[in-house]
């Protein structure tokens, strides 16, 4: 098994880092209420205490506020990222700081150190595992399958984790129990709309000094996160083309007002593509044969396959860094295509990417957290799968937001609560 290093034996000024890592860390926890008020619970009950988990996320200031509560909450943890990118060093630092937590997470990483770096997490034994994108629960999977007695279950944060748990599930080869994290309304309905829509589109207008007004913005993919993306360019003014594969997601982006179309055709007329499918090859050497000069082409799915890199280098007769976080890839014909932060997570991998607002992080992370707990109090009552977040602890996260924001809300009468249960009212 692998000897990576943590980010402490990695770095030259780890007193320093841990110091700017800790000040972004207590920025972010000022607005995540949810983990402030799991803090103190967990704190308190210290429902993970003997628990070790296992963790491939994407290391900053607000993951570091949920590897801090499952710490105290009695877990030992050791957690890497999930997206060579992504990682913010001095937030890695200082979360290896801690006694009871070791962080492998370095950003710029390659291939080779990233996987070590999962194979490190691993060889501390987890009995839990939490995913961004389920590289983890693979890599146990393929090469430590003897863990898997021992492990209790796992979460999974993100759309394009999800789909591979299904179908490895389907496939019969998933041999404990996931919950589907980011499937959960608590996530999906704000984390992917919101949290996408806000830091992906505020990314790519800081990386590249450009307005949305006035242009074409290709939104490929309408589920959650194309949802957010297409409503809140819409918000800055922007033209919102639409493109889908799934028939019934095509005619809802129609009747919301967008344009609907193949990339091929909205190639031609696009100033601004955004991927949000979780799928390879969704703008391809097709695509950018028609593209105008200038283009941004950005990512903010999951993995760098999206946009086809490999045909756009064949094509291109020059490559360079026009701006920090933009490459550019000028045609044979003059045209410059510009990529941005390689066809990675645009709003966690570019150089100066925050990734989703604290306040949206911190619903995801309430969530992963008492499924975690779920897992410790009650992980026999599950079976190897994937399966959907308790309904009673999506609410729970959402019942500790409405308070900590101020907002009362209704509850059902014991007689409406009858009515809606029961088949035999009639008119």
């Amino acid at each position: 098994m692998s000897a990576y290093p943590p980010i402490s034996e990695q770095l030259d000024e780890v007193e320093s880092a841990r110091t700017e890592g800790r000040r972004k860390m207590d920025w972010a926890l000022q607005h995540m209420p949810i983990l402030r008020e799991l803090r103190e619970q967990f704190r308190e009950s210290k429902p993970l205490d003997g628990q070790v988990i296992g963790m491939a996320m994407h290391v900053e200031a607000k993951t570091a506020n949920l590897v801090e509560l499952l710490a105290l909450g009695g877990a030992e943890v050791a957690i890497t990222g999930c997206n060579p990118l992504s990682t913010h060093d001095d937030v890695s630092a200082a979360l290896d700081a801690n006694d009871d937590i070791t962080s492998y997470a370095k950003r710029g990483v390659g291939d080779d150190d990233y996987y070590a770096a999962i194979e490190s997490v691993v060889s501390h034994d987890p009995t839990i595992t939490v995913d961004d994108g389920m590289d983890m629960v693979y890599a146990i999977h393929e090469d430590y399958p003897e863990l898997i007695d021992t492990i209790v279950g796992g979460a999974e944060e993100t759309t394009t984790g999800v789909h591979r748990l299904r179908a490895m599930d389907a496939d019969g080869e998933l041999k404990y129990p996931v919950f589907a994290v980011n499937d959960t309304p608590m996530k999906r309905l704000f984390d992917n709309v919101h949290g996408t829509g806000e830091s992906s589109l505020a990314t790519i207008a800081m990386t590249t000094n450009l307005s949305y007004a006035g242009k074409n913005v290709v939104v490929a993919g309408y589920g959650y996160c194309g949802k957010g993306v297409a409503k809140k360019a819409a918000g800055q003014n922007a033209d919102v083309i639409v493109t889908e594969v799934e028939p019934r997601r095509a005619l809802e982006a129609h009747m919301e007002g967008y344009d609907v179309m193949p990339m091929n055709e909205a190639a031609e007329i696009g100033d601004v593509f955004i991927t949000t499918t979780g799928n390879r090859d969704v703008i391809t050497r097709e695509d950018f044969a028609e593209m105008k000069d200038g283009v941004l082409l950005a990512n903010a799915g999951h993995f760098d396959i999206e946009i086809d890199l490999e045909a756009l280098s064949e094509l291109a007769v020059d490559e360079y860094e026009a701006r920090d976080g933009v490459r550019a890839y000028e045609m044979a014909d003059g045209r410059r295509l510009n990529v941005l932060a390689e066809g990675r997570l645009v709003n966690l991998a570019s150089p100066i990417a925050l990734g989703h607002p604290a306040e949206v992080m911190d619903q995801s992370f309430g969530i992963q957290a008492v499924c975690v707990r779920e897992l410790v109090e009650h992980g026999d009552e599950y079976d190897a799968g994937v399966y959907d977040v308790p309904d009673d602890l999506d609410r729970e996260v959402a019942e500790i937001k409405l308070d900590a924001e101020g907002v009362d809300f209704d509850s059902l009468t014991d007689e409406q609560a009858e009515y809606m249960s029961s088949w035999s009212h009639g008119t």
